[in-house]
């Protein structure tokens, strides 16, 4: 079924307790990462999503309970000189996960669709050859056990307006907002264009996007870190290896230990 983003505008209020609940959430999380580095897995978790619309909270939720020896966040920012002089692939690579990790981008290659054909900084040619060359990639990370896990955080026009005007009115938070912000909020309906021809070239089967209502805060996070549990446990194999034999006897002529069972 084609992506409508219209359908992500409720902003329903998450019902429940929500400290109880997020902590549950991360303790899973935090467990599933220990799974996740015992069966060698890699995995890419990719946020898309329109400015404040909670792209960083989520990331801070999802990641405070796990080892961070284990994963790596990304921001992703403008090109470099050096990094425009060659293919707008070449500076991912090196931030795919290896063995036993986790890579999260906070946005992404995507941009080449986006904003890069939003502000004209490619070519038509370009953007449209994009489309190919990002399914190409994913496909090869695929192709060796990457699973990659693609997030798109939509808020309305309304929900946007509200979150830049509460960082401004914020000491701690006004350094967020740029002025970015403003050229891409008056460019939303050629946005809006890009973003439904980038779900319909790229909501592949090996890599899905996942649209996530963030018009409430709350509920977006938790829907967030449910969605990347889910992936998880279908992703990761859910039963832990025993125990290496040769660790034990050393612990039962160490410390005197006693295997439970």
């Amino acid at each position: 079924m084609p992506i409508d983003l219209s359908q992500f505008e409720v902003g329903k209020a998450y019902d429940g307790p929500y400290e109880k609940d997020l902590k549950s959430l991360q303790d899973s999380l935090s467990e599933l990462q220990a799974l996740h580095i015992l069966h060698e897995a890699r995995t890419l978790i990719i946020f898309e999503g329109w400015d404040a619309a909670g792209k960083g909270g989520a990331i801070k939720r999802m990641t405070s309970s796990l080892d961070p020896r284990f994963y790596h966040v990304f921001p992703i920012s403008a090109p470099t000189s050096e990094e425009k002089d060659k293919h707008f692939l070449w500076r991912f690579w090196s931030k795919l996960p290896g063995k036993l990790e986790i890579s999260i981008w906070d946005r992404s290659h995507y941009g080449r669709v986006l904003v890069e054909r939003v502000e004209r900084f490619c070519t038509e040619a370009e953007w449209r050859r994009g489309y190919d060359e990002i399914n190409e990639f994913e496909s090869r990370q695929s192709e060796i056990g990457t699973k990659i896990i693609k997030i798109f955080l939509h808020v309305s026009a309304e929900t946007q307006d509200k979150v830049l005007i509460e960082r401004l009115d914020d000491p701690a938070k006004r350094w967020k907002v740029t002025a970015e912000d403003f050229r891409n909020r008056a460019k939303r309906n050629e946005y809006l264009d890009a973003l439904n021809e980038m779900f319909e070239h790229t909501d592949t089967r090996l890599a899905p996007w996942t649209v996530i209502d963030g018009n409430n805060q709350k509920a977006a996070r938790i829907a967030v870190l449910s969605h990347v549990i889910a992936e998880f446990k279908k992703s990761v194999p859910q039963e832990f290896p025993e125990a290496n034999p040769a660790i034990v006897a050393l612990a039962q002529r160490t410390i005197g230990y006693s295997p439970k069972g």
